[in-house]
C-alpha cells in the first residue's frame, strides 16, 4: 500500500513539474478569395507543404471576395473571419491578398498581440499602414519588365494594352504599371467573360503588345472556350505574368503563387518558435517562370526565336 501511494505521489510530482502534454500550435490561413482560383490554390499548396509533418494544427478559411465584390460583402466577410479568429484562437495567422489586409488586419488587428503574416499584397504594403509591430509579410510584385523584354522583339511597335476583369486588383495592377514602370497602357476592364472577349479583340486593333492580366478565376466555367477563342483571335504578341494564364498568351513570365505560400508558412513557423514579426523584414517575391505557348504563337503567326523556346521553363505544344 505504501509503495502504491509512493508511486502515485511521484506521478503527481512529475505532472506538477512538467504540466499537461503540450498542445499543438494553431495556425490559421485566411484566403481573401476562393478555392479553385489558381492563385489561392497555389498559396494554399505552399502553406500545406511547409506545415506537413509539423506539430501544427492548420485551419483554412476563404473570404470569397473575388467573386463577391461589394463593399458590404467584403466587410461582412472580414467580420466572419474575425469571428473564426476569436473562436479558433490561433497562435499565428497567415492572410493572403489585399482584401484580408484592408478589411480585417488594418481595422481590427493593427499593433495587436496576435501575430500576422501577409502575402499576396499587391505592389505597396504601405497603403495599409504596414509595417505593424505584429505583422510582417511578402509583397506581390508583377515581373512586367522581364515579360516585356521577351515580348518587345516580337512586336511591330511599342504600344501596350492591358486586359483584365473589372476588379480592384486589376485596376491596381494597371495603375502600378504606369506608376512603377512608367508604362502607358490602353486599359480594358471586362464586366464578364463576353465582355472580356470583346476587349481582347478591340485592344489588338489599338496596340502592338497585349498584357493579359489574371482573370481572377472568374471565367473557370469557360476555360475550353477561352483557349479556343484566343487561338482563333490572337493577332499580336500577347503576354501574362501569371503562370495559370499561360494557356491564353503567347508568352508568360509568371510569378509563382507557391513562393508566397512557402515564405508565409516558413515565417509563421519562425514566429511560433519565438521570433517577433517586427524582427522579420517585409520582402518581395523573386521567383519567375518563363512559359512559351507554341499553339497560340503558331495560330497567330508570331515567329518565336529558338533562343526563347530553348530558355523556357515550360513549353505548351
Amino acid at each position: 500500500m505504501k509503495r502504491a501511494f509512493g508511486m502515485v505521489l511521484s506521478l503527481l510530482l512529475v505532472l506538477s513539474v512538467c504540466g499537461p502534454a503540450m498542445a499543438k500550435k494553431k495556425m490559421l490561413y485566411i484566403d481573401s478569395y476562393h478555392q479553385g482560383y489558381p492563385w489561392s490554390d497555389g498559396i494554399t499548396e505552399g502553406i500545406q507543404e511547409v506545415v506537413q509533418g509539423k506539430d501544427v494544427e492548420l485551419k483554412v478559411i476563404r473570404m470569397d471576395t473575388k467573386r463577391n465584390t461589394s463593399e458590404k460583402f467584403k466587410k461582412e466577410a472580414a467580420l466572419k473571419a474575425k469571428g473564426v479568429i476569436e473562436e479558433f484562437k490561433p497562435d499565428v495567422v497567415i492572410a493572403s491578398d489585399d482584401n484580408a489586409s484592408k478589411y480585417l488586419i488594418m481595422p481590427y488587428y493593427r499593433d495587436a498581440s496576435l501575430p500576422f503574416v501577409f502575402c499576396g499584397v499587391n505592389w505597396d504594403e504601405k497603403v495599409y499602414g504596414y509595417p505593424y509591430k505584429n505583422v510582417t509579410g511578402m509583397v506581390e510584385v508583377t515581373p512586367v519588365p522581364q515579360l516585356l523584354a521577351q515580348l518587345r522583339p516580337l512586336a511591330k511597335g511599342d504600344r501596350l494594352g492591358f486586359l483584365g476583369p473589372d476588379t480592384l486588383t486589376a485596376k491596381k495592377e494597371a495603375t502600378q504599371y504606369n506608376k512603377v514602370f512608367e508604362l502607358d497602357t490602353v486599359n480594358y476592364f471586362a464586366k464578364d467573360f463576353e465582355d472580356w472577349k470583346k476587349g481582347f479583340v478591340a485592344l489588338q486593333k489599338k496596340v502592338d503588345i497585349l498584357l493579359v492580366d489574371s482573370d481572377g478565376g472568374l471565367y473557370n466555367d469557360y476555360k475550353k472556350e477561352q483557349e479556343a477563342f484566343v487561338k482563333a483571335n490572337t493577332r499580336i504578341p500577347t503576354g501574362s505574368c501569371y503562370d495559370f494564364m499561360a494557356p491564353y498568351a503567347v508568352l508568360t513570365y509568371g510569378k509563382i503563387a507557391t513562393e508566397q505560400g512557402f515564405w508565409a508558412a516558413q515565417t509563421a513557423l519562425k514566429i511560433l518558435e519565438g521570433t517577433s514579426p517586427s524582427a522579420i523584414p517585409i520582402v518581395r517575391n523573386k521567383d519567375g517562370l518563363l512559359i512559351v505557348n507554341i499553339q497560340i504563337a503558331e495560330a497567330s503567326g508570331t515567329a518565336l526565336p529558338f533562343e526563347i523556346i530553348q530558355s523556357a521553363d515550360k513549353v505548351i505544344r
